[in-house]
Order: C-alpha cells, then sequence, then structure tokens
C-alpha cells in the first residue's frame, strides 16, 4: 500500500481538527483543498466568500488563479462524500462533554433563503425567501439546529428543490417539500443519535397539520407556533382561530388571574421576565387532547401582537389521562414556554452566524458543490466551539485557579471562583481570528512587497500565531501584570518602541 503523502499543515489548532477528517479525504489535494476551505471560510469577511475571497486572490479578475481552479475542483468536482464529512463533525460534536446532547435540549426546524440569479443553479426558482422578507428568485436551505440554553450548533441541511424542476411538478415521484423534508431532517438527527425535549418551529411549520402528523408518526414531539388567525372547523361560536381561544380565557389582574399562570422565564444571560401562560380550548384541542393549545405573552389582557405566542404541543399536560399512553414525558406550561423560547433565541443569533461565514454566498452551480459549500460551513461553525471548549479547559487547570484565589486574597476577597463564562460563538469566532488573522495577513502582505525571506523578528512573530497565540487586536497595548510576558518586536532592539508588540499568557 502506498505511503501517503503529508499535508501542509493549517495554522494553529485548526490543524489538530482537520486531521480528524483525513481519512474520510483520499487524495492530498482533497485533504489540503479541505484545510484551505475553513480557513477562508473562519476569515474576517471583506466581501462575499467566493472562491476568489477563499484563495485570496484578486476578484473577478483572478478567478484562474491556480489556488482558486484548486478549491474550484475541490468543491465541484473531487470525489469525496459530504454526508460522511458531516456525520464526522456530528461524531465530534456528540463525543465532547461540552457539546453532547441531552434531553432538555430542542431540535429547531427553520429554513433559510439566498437570492440566486438565473435559472442555471441548482434548486433555484422563484419561492419566497426569508432573508429579503418577499417572493424572488433563489434558493432555499431546510436546516436542524440542536440547542440548549449554553450551545446550538447545526445538525443537517438539505436544499429545496421547487416543482419546475421534476417532469411531472408535484405529481413526480422525486419531489419533496419543505414540510417532508423537514420532517425527514428531524428522523434522521433521531437517527444520528441526537436526544432533545421536543421539535421546535415557527408558524410556517406549525400551522400545517400533514408536518405534525408526520413528526407524530416518527415518534418525534413537538412546540410549534400558531397564526394568531389560523383558522380551524368548530360547532357555531365555538373559538375557531388562536385568538379567539385566548380571549375567552378569564382574566382580572395579576392578583386575580383567572385561567392565566404566571410563570418566569429565564432568558440566556441570566436575567428573568415575568410572563403569563393559559391552557386554551380552539376545536378538538385541549388540555386533556392530542394536541393542546398553549398560549403565552407578558400581558393577558391586551395580547399584545409582538409578545404573544400561540403554540401547538403533543406533550401531555401534568395529571392528564394522557399521561399513562403518551410516549412523551409531560410538560408543564412553563416547559412548553422554555422549549420555543429556545427556538425563538437561536432564530436570532443563528443566521447572523451562517452570514458571518458565507453560508449563501456561494457561486456555484450544481447541486454536489452547493451541498457540499454547506457541510462545510458548518464544519467551521463547529471548529469554534471546538477551540472555545479547549480553551476553557484549559483554564480550569489547577495553576490558573490558584492564581485566581492568590489574587482574591490579596485584594481582601474570598476564595470564590468567578462564575463560568456563557458560551458566545461570536466571542469563539473572534478568538480564532485572534491567531489566524495575523497569520494569513502578515504573509500575503509580505509575499506582496517582496520575494525575500521574511526578517527573523516577523517570522517570529508568524511562527507564533501559528502555533495558535492570538493577539488581542481590540487591546494592542495591554497592562503588564505579573502573570503576562510582552515583548516588542521591530527594528529598535530591545527596550526600545517596535513597530508591533505580541503578548501571550505563559
Amino acid at each position: 500500500m502506498t505511503k501517503r503523502l503529508p499535508c501542509p499543515p493549517a495554522p494553529g489548532p485548526l490543524e489538530a481538527y482537520a486531521a480528524r477528517f483525513d481519512d474520510l479525504f483520499e487524495t492530498l489535494a482533497q485533504r489540503r483543498g479541505f484545510r484551505e476551505y475553513l480557513a477562508g471560510l473562519l476569515l474576517p469577511r471583506d466581501r462575499n466568500k467566493t472562491l476568489t475571497c477563499l484563495a485570496g486572490s484578486e476578484p473577478v479578475v483572478g478567478a484562474q488563479h491556480a489556488a482558486v481552479q484548486r478549491l474550484q475542483f475541490f468543491l465541484s468536482e473531487s470525489t469525496w462524500d459530504n454526508h460522511q464529512v458531516n456525520g464526522r463533525r456530528l461524531e465530534l460534536l456528540l463525543a465532547d462533554p461540552a457539546t453532547a446532547p441531552h434531553g432538555s435540549g430542542v431540535l429547531v426546524i427553520d429554513d433559510s433563503g439566498a437570492r440566486k440569479s438565473g435559472t442555471a443553479t441548482a434548486h433555484v426558482g422563484k419561492q419566497y425567501l426569508g432573508s429579503v422578507g418577499k417572493i424572488d428568485r433563489g434558493v432555499v436551505t431546510v436546516t436542524t439546529c440542536w440547542a440548549d440554553e449554553r450551545v446550538y450548533y447545526p445538525v443537517h441541511a438539505r436544499p429545496y428543490t421547487p416543482a419546475h424542476h421534476f417532469p411531472q411538478g408535484k405529481k413526480d415521484p422525486g419531489f419533496q417539500s419543505k414540510l417532508q423534508i423537514a420532517v425527514a431532517l428531524a428522523a434522521q438527527a433521531k437517527a444520528a443519535g441526537l436526544v432533545f425535549r421536543a421539535v421546535a418551529a415557527d408558524c410556517a411549520y406549525g400551522d400545517h397539520d400533514s408536518f405534525r402528523a408526520g413528526l407524530h408518526a416518527a415518534g418525534l414531539a413537538f412546540v410549534m407556533a400558531l397564526k394568531p388567525r389560523h383558522g380551524t372547523w368548530s360547532y357555531g361560536t365555538d373559538a375557531y382561530t388562536p385568538v379567539d381561544a385566548a380571549h375567552a380565557l378569564t382574566w382580572t389582574d395579576a392578583d386575580h388571574p383567572g385561567d392565566w399562570t404566571r410563570i418566569e422565564r429565564t432568558f440566556r444571560d441570566g436575567h428573568t421576565a415575568t410572563w403569563w401562560a393559559a391552557e386554551a380550548r380552539l376545536g378538538w384541542w385541549g388540555p386533556d387532547g392530542n394536541v393542546r393549545l398553549v398560549v403565552a405573552t407578558t400581558d393577558p389582557a391586551t395580547l399584545p401582537a409582538k409578545a404573544t405566542w400561540y403554540l401547538a404541543t403533543d406533550l401531555p399536560r401534568p395529571g392528564s389521562p394522557r399521561v399513562a399512553d403518551s410516549p412523551y414525558l409531560p410538560a408543564d406550561l412553563a416547559e412548553i414556554v422554555r422549549i420555543y423560547g429556545l427556538r425563538h433565541w437561536v432564530e436570532q443569533s443563528y443566521k447572523q452566524v451562517k452570514d458571518e461565514l458565507g453560508w449563501a454566498d456561494f457561486q456555484v452551480r450544481s447541486d454536489t458543490a452547493i451541498r457540499r459549500h454547506q457541510t462545510l460551513v458548518n464544519c467551521a461553525f463547529s471548529f469554534c466551539w471546538n477551540t472555545w471548549f479547549a480553551h476553557r479547559h484549559r483554564r480550569r487547570s489547577t495553576r490558573h485557579l490558584s492564581l485566581i484565589h492568590r489574587q482574591e486574597r490579596q485584594r481582601g476577597g474570598g476564595t470564590e471562583q468567578h462564575p463560568p463564562q456563557l458560551p458566545c460563538w461570536p466571542r469563539a469566532i473572534r478568538a480564532v481570528r485572534g491567531w489566524l488573522v495575523p497569520w494569513n495577513m502578515l504573509q500575503r502582505c509580505w509575499r506582496a512587497w517582496t520575494a525575500q525571506p521574511p526578517p527573523s523578528e516577523l517570522q517570529a512573530l508568524i511562527d507564533a500565531v501559528a502555533t495558535g497565540r492570538p493577539l488581542d487586536l481590540y487591546h494592542p497595548d495591554p497592562p503588564s501584570t505579573n502573570h503576562r510576558r510582552q515583548r516588542s518586536v521591530g527594528r529598535g532592539g530591545r527596550g526600545s518602541r517596535g513597530f508591533l508588540r505580541l503578548s501571550w499568557s505563559r
């Protein structure tokens, strides 16, 4: 058997992460392309993250550059399997205790649209695009995301193909609606070993009976929103919309809430807010029915449109006769609101994250290339969590904790540890860019200046950041302390002010 050729290493911790995928790539060019693509996605955006941007080439004019063509072949023509790569990514997430899924998490279903012109791109069609808020020509991808109060990460993604791409339209055996794709992705997440309390989705999915029936058939509980004016069949003057059902509930004031129950919503940053929740009757939906209608709001008297949720769920009520026959654990009103609140948080932050990594910036036409690009974006997303938790684990060493205790005693305080910092993906990617940006820009600027090797001082700086030592780009001149070391790098020599200051922890 021929021995594999060594691949040029990626900078910093990215090499250790990429090496875990090496057995899924057959050739040296594929392993190299995987590292270069991830590094390009993680760098800050100064333009759309097309292949020329990822390769560091000039826009449009540099499309024929060798590095660009290498990434083009890696994305469109090479033989690696994006499903295997995504499966390996999920294996790493499930194996890490910091990101391993648990029964209190939620599987969030959503779709994201990207505007694309022309007709040659796979999956393109005139449809509603949430990114622009209107119907336009573009590509829509249905995604699943696992989340709890600490972290969230993408699970699977599948582009939706409009009916006009099929010979028989919607009657074609190969056609799948967004609802069918979403049910299949939720079942695929369960088969991959992810555990979660329920599936959460907004009213774009919750208003469809077929979607709820598909999740029930797959053995998956759901909590999803309904449109306030979503109508249902009812007798005579009975309530036939969620708003009508909510207005039928009794309420006087906070001291006499009637049918409403006070709950405390705890947000991710730790602050709390008082909400009110109640179970309403809508058609055959009720507290002891197969589907419950839960109304949650900040003000039961006025039901403000932007602070009122109408939620449908099949989780049984505690004490209900359905508990004995239901495969799901019972959930009270506070639990229902918590589950949907996680979806609300993820929707606001996850879309910004995908935009930062260039989720919709692809300029490729084939179905294979689009799916591979989205898989690589998800790998870049997960790498940031990998480095964040690895860094936090190193900082919890005995030496670090003893240093904190010593400083507390010097200030006259106790030895209580500070509360752990919540995981924050924007901070995680800034930490990655702290060493990735200098490593990339210093080399590019020097190569643009001269073909000669860099001086020893500059090379020392490049080598330092290549090991994953970040530069604090937001505080270029931090105060000197007894546990930090500062070194001046420049022409002035030792003791003089150089052109760049490098600081790192011991």
